[in-house]
């Protein structure tokens, strides 16, 4: 089995907060698709951002992560039930859940163990939703900037895994009776300081820092402050990546 990669517990606390959620419509789309909500398995549940919003409509949600310190970060709500387990191997009974999420995590797993456990866990015609979003893009100037970041100074210590975000997650194996999804984006308004701490959260900024001992983002900020009017907010957006299946009945 993949060993699976833990890159964000040694930054659980800035990962809840500068990581941005995903759009009300994706979740009113999942919504219409799972006629009962008893149980919904958020797996990768990271800060626990999905995990809260399914609890609003599902009456029991639980919440797996490999890392413990992102568990003991996340958010909390009494419908809500966090373990730390593996992706691939739970202790979950069969046939347990109407719905499966799992939010820019599923490049990590292994995915023939993992879609065993989908399929093992989820109900006869549950639904099972894989989520992320691509590359953030706020403006011309700033997103020439963002790339070249992205790309040139942090580009080689980024985890080979990371070209299926690259790929829209259209080229992971998905083994199931796929459904039309929507097309989405998600936009904020965003300081400096919030972009700055969203980029410090990417994981190839993590590996960069331990293979040089300082802090890439350092190299972008004053350039990105040039742009910027100090307090000033951008618009910055997100595409949505978005792939659903329903489990044969």
């Amino acid at each position: 089995m993949k060993i699976q990669k833990d890159n964000f517990s040694n930054q659980s606390a800035a990962y809840a907060k500068y990581r941005p959620a995903y759009p009300p419509e994706m979740y009113i789309f999942l919504y219409s698709l799972v006629s009962d909500k008893a149980a919904a398995w958020d797996c990768g549940t990271g800060n626990g951002q999905v995990a809260m919003e399914l609890s609003k409509f599902f009456a029991k949600v639980y919440a797996t992560d490999i890392s413990e310190q992102q568990i003991n970060n996340a958010a909390r709500r009494d419908n809500v039930f966090y373990s730390v387990a593996r992706a691939e191997s739970t202790l979950f009974a069969d046939n347990s859940f109407d719905l499966t999420t799992v939010a820019q995590a599923i490049h990590w797993f292994d995915f023939e163990s993992f879609y065993r456990e989908v399929n093992r866990t989820l109900k006869p015609g549950g639904i099972f939703a894989v989520i992320g979003y691509g590359l953030i893009r706020i403006d011309y100037v700033t997103d020439q900037i963002i790339d070249h970041f992205y790309q040139d100074i942090i580009g080689a210590y980024w985890d080979k895994e990371r070209r299926y975000i690259d790929e829209n997650y259209q080229t992971i194996s998905f083994p199931f009776n796929e459904l039309e999804a929507p097309v989405l984006k998600n936009t904020f308004d965003w300081t400096l300081e919030e972009l700055v701490g969203y980029l410090k959260t990417w994981s190839a900024v993590q590996h960069y820092i331990k293979a040089k001992n300082e802090n890439p983002v350092n190299l972008v900020k004053m350039e990105l402050e040039k742009i910027w009017v100090k307090g000033a907010t951008k618009k910055v957006q997100f595409p949505i990546l978005l792939r659903v299946a329903e489990i044969e009945k």
